[in-house]
């Protein structure tokens, strides 16, 4: 059974509606609630809306609950109630991504169909201030004085569409509502995370969403993998790397499968990460701390994780140490095995996926130099000034795989190389005894994802291809199925800043279409001007999760990628 309609909801789905309009109607009923003789000033008013939201939850009787505090009466609550749900809404636009994404599911023939609930006239001038009227077949305005129930809304458009509760997917952003009831039905339901409900952690099975987004451009993909039968349970990726490139892609991999695999080299030996190797003869715990993070439940759980197991004591004997660092050594003391001390930090954070370590074995990883030296370690192998890197080899030649992680790559369907650098984050996992024929045997999509900029040390002057030989020279021929290039510029100060440290955007050269690989070039930045909670500062180029997850998802179900604004 195919996909055949979308049914989404308007409010913090397809637009902003708590950034735009639910602040506008609280100063409205603020005012409102001190014209009947609230005791308080307006602004008081404004705030004691929030803090009762929070409190008692996103779908609390606010104005009843202050009303309550107050010893008022129910005047209060229906003026509230009048002014917050005024028809007044002006400056409301679509999130970026929302035309051009509606745009492409009606190119793909899907149904388009809207339901939103909300004071008639109010919804009514959202909707034509969106713009968004003419994608969709159908607008339902469900009045909530006097409008129909959720489910008869649903129910009436299965029937006039003739559309059976599989072929259709409802978008929206309310679990105790848009989510549950298409649940209910028996339809796919795919949860927009923004807004007041975000956070609204589900209380019931039936409120539990398939899919949970960020934005809605990942939808068509989402559409795309259901109808292939690749839903978020079977759907098998395996990412290999480390460093901070790894954690990026697991972030965005989570919105479309719900057990991504991490394979994270061991080969790591700076700061606190190498002193740990050192002193407790523990393998570096660091990369695989970083996919830890990345692979918990929520956006909120991973700013709180990371600022956590990131926090690096400043003082006395521990000075230098991350506490996350820390905590993994301990519990590798406690269990007796790194296998096992990941094992156990994956249950207590309760992560979704799995993080294994290519190898248990100590191993480092060397470099021969284009000048015929030899250097160990992996300082020394990224150390800039030195002459270029011919090929890498781990110290010793028999390092035996860990078995889970050829097991894994073996019944993958998308096996991810990169992003993260080049020789001491991707290929030391490949180096691993018997990693690179499984790889090879695998039926998975192999796809490896370019660096944005090159690192020095490792990649001055790449090109794509230089990285893509590079590779293969490692891997093996005929392994290798595409290469995600990024092509999006961005502004000639980040560029400039680069430049000073002697890093340079990879740009797309004409010799990677002669590697017999399938070159695919799209936008993989991460936006400049969002603030950053995660992994890096504010300024460094780096790949969006979102969309990078997305164009990998979109390539192994042999998709066209669409600029998303």
């Amino acid at each position: 059974m195919r996909i055949r309609a979308v049914i989404f909801d308007l409010d913090d789905t397809l637009f902003d509606c708590t950034g735009l309009l639910a602040e506008a109607s609280r100063r409205r009923a603020s005012r409102a609630m001190v014209g009947q003789g609230l005791p308080v000033s307006e602004e008081v008013a404004y705030e004691l809306q929030k803090t009762v939201a929070e409190k008692l939850g996103p779908s609390s009787l606010v104005f009843d609950e202050i009303a309550r505090m107050y010893g008022m009466g129910q005047g209060l609550v229906k003026a509230a109630l009048q002014a917050y749900n005024s028809s007044e809404v002006s400056n409301v636009q679509p999130f970026p991504d929302v035309i051009p994404t509606l745009r492409q599911l009606r190119l793909e023939k899907y149904k388009l169909l809207l339901v939103t609930t909300g004071v008639h006239t109010r919804q009514e001038k959202k909707i034509e201030l969106l713009g968004i009227a003419p994608f969709f077949d159908q607008i339902i305005i469900n009045d909530q004085e006097v409008g129909l129930l959720l489910e008869d809304c649903y129910r009436g458009l299965l029937r006039k569409y003739d559309l059976m509760p599989g072929e259709a997917v409802v978008v929206g952003d309310r679990i105790d509502a848009e989510i549950r009831v298409a649940k209910n039905m028996g339809m796919f339901a795919v949860q927009m995370l923004h807004g007041r409900y975000k956070s609204e952690p589900p209380r019931q099975e039936g409120e539990k969403p398939d899919y949970r987004i960020n934005k809605i451009y990942p939808l068509p993909t989402i559409l795309e993998l259901i109808n292939m039968g690749k839903f978020m349970d079977r759907l098998k990726i395996v990412a290999v790397g480390g460093g901070t490139g790894l954690p990026m892609v697991l972030q965005g991999l989570k919105t479309f499968s719900r057990n991504p695999t991490a394979l994270v080299t061991v080969t790591d030996s700076g700061r606190s990460s190498g002193q740990l190797r050192e002193e407790y003869g523990v393998l570096p715990p660091g990369d695989a701390r970083n996919c830890l993070v990345a692979l918990s439940e929520t956006e909120e759980q991973q700013e709180d994780l990371y600022k956590l197991f990131q926090y690096r004591f400043d003082r006395g004997s521990l000075k230098g140490m991350s506490l996350g660092n820390l905590l993994m050594t301990a519990l590798t003391d406690m269990t007796g095995s790194f296998e096992l001390a990941i094992k156990k930090a994956s249950k207590i954070l309760a992560i979704s996926g799995k993080v294994l370590p290519s190898t248990l074995e100590d191993t480092h990883i060397c470099a021969e130099l284009a000048d015929g030296t030899m250097v160990e370690g992996e300082f020394n192998v990224r150390q800039p000034g030195k002459p270029p890197i011919k090929r890498v080899l781990l110290k010793s030649n028999n390092v035996e795989p860990l078995p889970e992680a050829l097991e894994e790559v073996s019944n993958a369907d998308i096996i991810v190389l990169g992003p993260g650098s080049l020789y001491t984050s991707v290929i030391p996992n490949i180096l691993v005894k018997g990693l690179r024929e499984a790889i090879k045997n695998s039926h998975a999509a192999k796809i490896y994802v370019c660096n944005i900029v090159t690192q020095p040390g490792q990649t001055d002057g790449y090109t794509p291809s230089d990285h893509i030989r590079a590779l293969i020279a490692h891997l093996g021929e005929d392994v290798l199925d595409y290469v995600l290039v990024n092509n999006c510029m961005p502004k000639k100060e980040v560029l400039e800043k680069y430049e000073r440290e002697g890093a340079k955007m990879v740009r797309l050269d004409p010799e990677a279409h002669n590697l017999f690989v399938k070159i695919v070039e799209t936008d993989l930045i991460e936006d400049l001007e969002t603030p950053r909670v995660l992994w890096e500062k504010q300024d460094l180029l780096r790949h969006d999760p979102d969309k990078l997850a997305n164009a990998i998802c979109r390539v192994y179900a042999r998709l066209p990628l669409f600029p998303v604004r």
